[in-house]
């Protein structure tokens, strides 16, 4: 099932110059899929998360396999690569949805069928350790994906009103396009281009590897929680070293939340975020409602955006889904 590394780099060459396919846009009474490409689940944070899901009017498929555990991971990598490879491939599926992160998604890059994939591009949500996918799919799979909440994690414990309408809004294909404000602009400019990134840690884990993000050109969005200021810096450090931030058209930073939610590392979070990103050439955005500790707006991957520093927004110019 799986590719080797050479043809990931050739394969996610032919995508450089192609548009994203949009998945078809979901509608009430659509099955959806949940499945676990990470972390061991609880029973009980899955059946309230499935139980939301459910309420929204949707047919909700679980598998199995769901809850099996190998150490701290949703069951053996092949098994779960599979699993989700199944359901891309489920006619029945409109949308799949990550239970939730942690760790583990890396582990099944090389194990997919991204041509595949391809073949049936479909609605897929998730953030944090679901990153490695969520980028993947957009450069090796060439389909628009879905940073956005979990079922296991945030359906659980309770969606925002307003996080809850987007979600709908957008996978339901209502939302022409969209805004999300930053809380303050650190770099001034204006930029456009297709949105990729996520949580910081796993960005900086893909570089070097056959499945690191291409930047060129594109706006970067990036979030994490729990980490120290210090650690942040060195990651913003090794993505400016790399490369990859002296290529992207423009940054926005979701919430980066300290560890304990701590206000002095938090300042100094912002701080290094500021320094890292000064001299670049491109505008840079600081705090909008996306990712860990925040209502969690999703955001598409893939899909092409507008910074506007002066009005401190980012613009989400077209649908992300087809009707």
């Amino acid at each position: 099932m799986g590719v080797d590394a050479g043809h990931l780099v050739g394969f996610s060459a032919e995508h450089v110059n192609r548009k994203p396919i949009k998945p078809s846009a979901l509608n009430p009474g659509d099955t959806v899929a949940v499945v676990a490409p990470a972390a061991a689940i609880e029973r009980a944070h899955l059946e309230r998360g499935v139980n939301v899901l459910a309420s929204m009017g949707f047919r909700v498929k679980v598998s199995e396999r769901v809850l099996a555990r190998s150490g701290i991971l949703a069951g053996d990598d092949r098994d779960r690569a599979s699993e989700l490879q199944e359901y891309f491939a489920d006619p029945e599926v409109k949308a799949i949805f990550s239970a939730r992160g942690g760790y583990g998604c890396g582990r099944l890059l090389p194990l997919l069928d991204f041509k595949a994939i391809a073949r049936t591009p479909k609605i897929f949500v998730g953030f944090s350790d679901a990153t490695f996918l969520l980028n993947a799919l957009v450069d090796l799979a060439g389909m628009i994906s879905f940073h956005g909440p979990m079922v296991a994690m945030d359906f659980a414990r309770g969606l925002s009103p307003r996080a809850s309408e987007h979600l709908q809004g957008l996978l339901g294909g209502k939302l022409d396009g969209f805004e999300l404000e930053a809380r303050e602009t650190m770099h001034k400019g204006s930029a456009e281009g297709e949105v990729i990134g996520g949580c910081l840690s796993v960005l900086v884990a893909m570089i070097g590897t056959p499945f690191e993000p291409r930047f060129d050109g594109r706006i970067l969005f990036l979030e994490d929680t729990g980490e120290k200021a210090y650690r942040i810096d060195r990651m913003l450090v090794q993505l400016r070293q790399s490369g990859a931030l002296g290529r992207v058209a423009g940054i926005v930073f979701g919430a980066i939340r300290a560890i304990d939610g701590n206000e002095q590392e938090s300042r100094m979070i912002a701080r290094f975020a500021a320094e890292q990103t000064a001299g670049l050439g491109c505008p840079v955005l600081y705090g909008i409602e996306a990712g860990h500790g925040t209502e969690n707006f999703t955001i598409p991957f893939g899909v092409t955006a507008r910074i506007d520093s002066a009005e401190r927004r980012i613009v989400f110019t077209e649908p992300a889904v087809t009707r």
